[in-house]
């Protein structure tokens, strides 16, 4: 995969398979254009191929993690490097606002909710709006102290056309999903783990060690079996009991057979550590 600095984020690719990615226009609060989602689903998608990586980290450079979109069209295309090109989006249109959203907004959210290797966010500072939906997409959320979360879209007539809507209720509820939008509401980090939006909160000193540390667990999972976990428990959510059994029973008949449940087996028996994910540092 491509590493260095893009339009709006900064990746780099550690030899431990974590992939850290750092929303880098902090004069701005990190505010996403769609150049910068455009070329973040590109770096996923590479991601996703590139059997070096095995975890994404995200998290903010300075005061924010993501504080939203970027409403300063003049700010829309990025002087950074392009990985992708750039779309003829055009004048502003009922049309192109949808063009718009499923291209770019919606298809971050659902890239980074569907990525089939492991993310967590690190949320630094104020998570708001897409910055929220990057964090509840992500499969762990560690956040400091100082950072702030909400979606607050009313406040200036917007809705969250990006998702969050659906995440936030998958994750509250409809009736606390509902309270958390009309209200606009903004909530500290500590409210937000209890509401179960986050899922460790951290002195900000400590919030990168502690999401590589998480990261690092992840990574030295068994990859396949872990992975098809991943996607199982994703699944169930929208199956009913026959169909998660099926599924899991056909992604099981994968993992039973792979060169980590093997080892696995043999390290049980030899009664010493597995040593897991030879087959990707071959």
């Amino acid at each position: 995969m491509e590493t260095g600095s893009f339009c709006g984020f900064d990746v780099d690719l550690r030899p431990d398979g974590i992939t850290v990615v750092t929303f880098a226009v902090p004069d701005r609060l990190n505010a996403l254009t769609r150049a910068a989602k455009r070329d973040l689903i590109e770096t996923l998608l590479q991601a996703q191929m590139d059997d070096r990586v095995r975890v994404i980290v995200f998290t903010g450079a300075g005061r924010a993690f993501v504080a939203g979109d970027e409403l300063d069209r003049a700010r829309q295309e990025a002087a950074r490097p392009r990985l992708v090109a750039p779309l003829p989006y055009g004048e502003l249109s009922a049309l192109r606002t949808y063009e718009s959203l499923r291209s770019a907004s919606q298809l971050l959210t659902s890239t980074i909710h569907r990525f089939g290797k492991f993310t967590i966010a690190a949320v630094n500072g104020h998570a708001i709006q897409s910055g929220l939906s990057i964090a509840l997409a992500s499969d762990l959320r560690i956040a400091s102290s100082e950072a702030r979360l909400g979606s607050a879209t009313l406040r200036y007539g917007f809705l969250p056309d990006e998702g969050g809507h659906w995440l936030l209720a998958r994750q509250l509820g409809e009736a606390r999903a509902m309270q958390f939008l009309l209200r606009n509401k903004i909530i500290p980090a500590d409210e937000a783990l209890d509401l179960g939006l986050v899922d460790e909160v951290v002195a900000p000193s400590d919030l990168m060690a502690t999401a590589l540390a998480r990261a690092a667990e992840l990574a030295a999972a068994p990859q396949v079996a872990a992975r098809l976990l991943k996607q199982a428990v994703r699944n169930a959510m929208d199956m009913s009991l026959e169909q998660a059994l099926d599924d899991v029973a056909s992604k099981t008949a994968i993992s039973d057979h792979h060169p980590d449940a093997v080892e696995g087996r043999t390290a049980f028996h030899e009664k010493r550590p597995p040593a897991f994910n030879q087959w990707l540092e071959t």
